[in-house]
């Protein structure tokens, strides 16, 4: 990877990658998965082959290397970061966490994983409003504020500075999904009570990986899937009840998909490498060319200013035709949703709107 990557002097609009991709076709779809790095691939059939012969690499050192590269981008110590599987996971042990009664405010068509374990406990009291009215719908009685930073459907991004003053006000707790941002947003997370995000989308790990951000005091949760390797001591945890768990956030770990995180070690170094603020605004200079072209055409996406993903009401029927033409998107509630990332190029949206326009 040495030599190839380099930031682009063309505003933007030429990959930032280098040589780390090599897409086959115009791909706009990382709001559904992200392309994988050849560096990470490499690690990941390294790591297959080792197995196979009986020479396994240890993977938990990749577990735990890639833990600290998220805990960097996010802001936190590594030590309140939790690695699992699943944002539902994440998000069913907050809600088993609560008190009987508590409300928990949402927002209106956010994605299922992060609003569906809350409605799983009949003794919550789940409301729910337009993304844009959450923070004025913060009352007293709200426990905790449940939103993405970024919305899957159309890629709205929530207002969450005025989001977390409201809750700060009331008395509630904060958890963002920050699954369709991570990658492409600067993530702060010493800002909320709990951060939870996938890895393979904008952070272009291989599937099975998700990362949970607590607070230092561990947010009051209790540790209820707790196995043998949220133990202090992970390998004498492994027969009867775990005798302590660990002190830090891995007591909140999930089994790790081991095989995913040698090829997640390399994809997060590569974030690192180039710089979320970097990827940031080649990503949105690219929604932006996006946006501008889809008005000479005559359409009127969603709006969703400061975004990377970008719904155009509509058009969610072209997908098929789309794809037959070698160029990936998504069809979201009859939205066609596109999505730019590092390794696209202003060439991959106008050969976009040039298919868009026939």
């Amino acid at each position: 990877m040495d030599g190839e990557l380099a930031v682009p002097q063309s505003g933007g609009m030429e990959s930032l990658a280098g040589g780390a991709f090599a897409p086959r076709n115009t791909y706009l779809n990382t709001a559904s998965t992200g392309l994988l790095p050849e560096p990470a691939a490499v690690a990941m059939r390294q790591a297959i082959e080792g197995a196979a012969v009986g020479r396994p690499t240890d993977m938990f050192e990749d577990v735990e290397a890639s833990r600290a590269a998220f805990a960097r981008l996010a802001g936190v110590p590594a030590s309140r970061v939790a690695a699992g599987s699943s944002v539902s996971v994440y998000t069913g042990m907050i809600a088993a966490s609560l008190p009987q009664g508590a409300e928990v405010l949402v927002a209106d068509g956010d994605f299922s994983s992060l609003v569906n374990p809350f409605h799983m406990r009949r003794d919550l009291s789940v409301r729910t409003v337009a993304l844009e009215k959450l923070a004025d719908a913060v009352r007293p009685e709200t426990a905790l504020v449940a939103c993405s930073a970024a919305q899957s459907a159309d890629g709205r991004v929530a207002g969450l500075p005025a989001i977390r003053a409201a809750a700060r006000a009331h008395g509630a707790r904060t958890l963002v999904d920050a699954s369709q941002s991570a990658g492409w947003l600067p993530l702060d997370a010493t800002a909320d009570d709990y951060t939870v995000a996938v890895a393979f989308k904008w952070l272009f790990c291989p599937r099975g990986i998700v990362f949970f951000v607590v607070p230092e005091d561990l947010g009051g949760l209790n540790a209820v899937f707790a196995g043998w390797v949220a133990g202090e001591r992970p390998w004498d945890s492994c027969y009867g009840p775990v005798a302590e768990l660990a002190s830090s956030a891995r007591r909140f770990d999930i089994s790790p998909s081991l095989f995913s995180y040698p090829g997640a070690r390399a994809s997060l170094a590569l974030v690192e490498e180039l710089g979320v603020d970097a990827i940031h605004a080649h990503d949105l200079a690219l929604a932006g060319r996006f946006r501008d072209g889809l008005g000479a055409l005559g359409h009127t996406p969603v709006p969703a200013p400061g975004s990377a993903i970008v719904s155009v009401p509509g058009l969610g029927h072209r997908q098929p035709e789309l794809s037959r033409a070698d160029i990936e998107v998504s069809d979201r509630a009859g939205n066609l949703r596109a999505s730019f990332h590092l390794y696209n190029t202003a060439a991959d949206v106008d050969r976009l709107l040039d298919v868009l326009s026939a």
